[in-house]
């Protein structure tokens, strides 16, 4: 699918409008594309506190070139702030003070991260403002930036300082060309190490992932990236979309499973089916889903009970399944796809956004609750152009497109990308978050 209004604003005619009346002008984003660097440029560090020195060897690691002082005339493709060392409300115009001089000099496409310390991990009231005013700082700021770059803030947990390495790789590199304005939270629960990744290329190797909802769209992305990271992925799908499955992890060199995930017994025959034929699973990716739309003045029962059990019920009974039958093995990955409309709403969709908002419930109960270093995160995708999307009135996709800090959809890669950064075993210390796949939406959230 493509975006027409995205390709007539690049054509000159649109480009004098956009000029003359003001239009969204959406500019086309950087994608990884596999064997690139990850960053394709330097990315200047700065800032004072807990991180700043150890950040250019990490970066280094990462094979991400760095520089510590701005130079006259250069650009940069990001830009690094370690803000764990603000602790007054006074502190915050070290923010002014490193990010006003060196804005302009941010390429398209560039990346902006601020490390701050979580909130609650604060040791005085001064401390605990100044660390809460860098959410509204780095929201804002990613509304700001424009040509397609995009703005985020890490809460670091003291201890937590060298599990950064995976969410620094995520959100600086064009893995993350869709996501911007989110907060992500490290070392949160407890869990402070990371497990190392030998091979940053194929950061999956001889992991096995569990992925519903398969056979296409969204689901059919996910399972492609991950088996590009190195994993085996497993795709799950209904019996009705086996031929679509079965081609795809033919394609892929992987297995599958056909069956409705809503049946009483598909926890039990998912979980059989990993242990005997690979025994256990890394990741689980709870991504099938569906939607029966209607004003809740107009709901039938049918409506309401076949997306709540297709789109929370199963993920927890599936989980709790595999859980029990300790067929998730130590450092594994629970990853959830929740939605923007589990955060803001939507009309005619209260079945369907109390489905995802409940995923968001299963993230926040699990979380603190898991041990041997497994984990459990959500994406929240916004206006994601799918098959699905395209056949949303023009009036209604225009808005669902336009309304971001990006002025354009996603891509179904945008949701896979987030969610191989969920899975990688140098992630272990990312866990309860919820990460919002929306270009930074404008209004609800």
């Amino acid at each position: 699918m493509t975006d027409r209004y995205q390709s007539f604003v690049a054509s000159p005619v649109g480009k004098i409008l956009v000029k003359n009346l003001g239009l969204p002008s959406p500019v086309a984003l950087d994608r990884y594309v596999e064997g690139a660097p990850l960053v394709d440029g330097t990315v200047l560090v700065g800032g004072r506190g807990r991180l700043v020195e150890q950040l250019p060897e990490t970066l280094d690691a990462l094979g991400i070139t760095s520089a510590s002082l701005p130079e006259d005339g250069a650009s940069y493709k990001g830009l690094v702030f370690d803000a764990t060392g603000l602790t007054t409300p006074e502190d915050l115009r070290a923010l002014r003070d490193f990010f006003t001089p060196v804005l302009r000099s941010l390429t398209s496409s560039g990346r902006v991260v601020v490390l701050g310390t979580t909130p609650a991990d604060t040791t005085s009231t001064d401390e605990r403002i100044a660390q809460r005013a860098l959410e509204g700082f780095t929201r804002s700021l990613g509304k700001e930036v424009g040509r397609g770059s995009t703005v985020q803030l890490v809460y670091v947990a003291p201890g937590a300082e060298t599990a950064v390495d995976s969410t620094l790789a995520f959100l600086l590199s064009p893995k993350s060309a869709y996501v911007s304005g989110q907060v992500v939270r490290i070392g949160a629960t407890g869990t402070t190490a990371a497990e190392p990744v030998p091979d940053l290329a194929k950061p999956l190797a001889g992991k096995v992932a569990l992925v519903t909802g398969a056979s296409r769209g969204i689901g059919e992305q996910i399972a492609r990236v991950l088996h590009r990271d190195g994993a085996t992925v497993v795709g799950v799908d209904v019996p009705q979309a086996a031929s679509d499955l079965v081609a795809l992890v033919k394609e892929l060199d992987g297995d599958h499973i056909a069956l409705d995930i809503t049946a009483k017994d598909a926890p039990q025959r998912i979980a059989q089916h990993v242990l005997a034929k690979h025994g256990g699973v890394d990741i689980v990716v709870h991504n099938a889903g569906i939607t029966r739309d209607k004003k809740l003045a107009n709901m039938k029962e049918d409506r309401w009970d076949s997306v709540i059990a297709v789109n929370v019920a199963a993920p927890e009974r599936i989980t709790a399944e595999l859980l029990e039958q300790k067929a998730i093995r130590p450092n594994g990955r629970v990853i959830g796809v929740a939605s923007i409309a589990g955060i803001a709403g939507n009309v005619g969709q209260t079945n369907y956004a109390a489905s995802k908002a409940g995923v968001i419930g299963l993230v926040e109960a699990l979380a603190p609750e898991l041990t041997d270093g497994i984990t459990i995160n959500a994406v929240a995708p916004g206006f994601i152009i799918t098959q699905m999307t395209a056949a949303v009135p023009f009036a209604t996709r225009e808005v669902g497109q336009r309304l971001n800090a990006m002025a354009q959809g996603g891509l179904p890669v945008d949701v896979a990308e987030t969610i191989a950064w969920f899975a990688s075993p140098g992630s272990t210390a990312v866990n309860g978050n919820v990460v919002r796949v929306c270009g930074q939406m404008m209004l609800g959230a």
